[in-house]
């Protein structure tokens, strides 16, 4: 019999991909979203970045619902050429993410791509009920990221 223990459950697995169109050069939102501890400035449910060292760091996430998700997030490739930064995470969510930089109508298209599991133990018992609301505050906290990043941007 296979062992199953270790093979992630399709209930606590979430993909996503958001596509944000901005108003400025792709290098100047490449650099923007490089920055990581800045995020929380201007990504309202981005609450907390604090570095662990040069490639890593610690983040505490916050949206519609009332639970924090904190990840420790590790740099697993920086390429600016290629307008790519993709990080791994372990902690409440494992997985990866990736922002992808490209020149679009006017400006800039952001496409962010996360492929994570759920770990922390109290979402994983609400895996089944929870899994509409849990994308939805996941959506909810896209759009305000978007329109931050887009008055940020705006600013200077």
């Amino acid at each position: 019999m296979p062992d199953t223990s270790r093979r992630p459950c399709r209930l606590h697995r979430y993909r996503f991909r958001s596509v944000w169109l901005l108003n400025a050069p792709p290098t100047v939102v490449y650099a923007v979203l490089e920055r990581v501890e800045a995020y929380p400035r201007w990504w309202p449910q981005v609450r907390e970045v604090a570095s662990l060292d040069e490639r890593s760091g610690i983040a505490r996430f916050r949206s519609f619902l009332p639970y924090d998700l904190v990840v420790v997030a590790s740099e697993t490739r920086r390429d600016p050429g290629a307008g790519v930064l993709e990080i791994g995470m372990r902690g409440d969510l494992a997985g990866w993410a990736r922002w992808t930089i490209v020149p679009g109508e006017g400006g800039t298209r952001a496409v962010f791509e996360q492929d994570v599991e759920v770990r922390k133990p109290g979402l994983r018992c609400w895996a089944l009920l929870g899994r509409p609301l849990f994308r939805l505050n996941h959506v909810l906290m896209m759009r305000a990221g978007r329109r931050g990043l887009a008055a940020w941007l705006a600013r200077g």
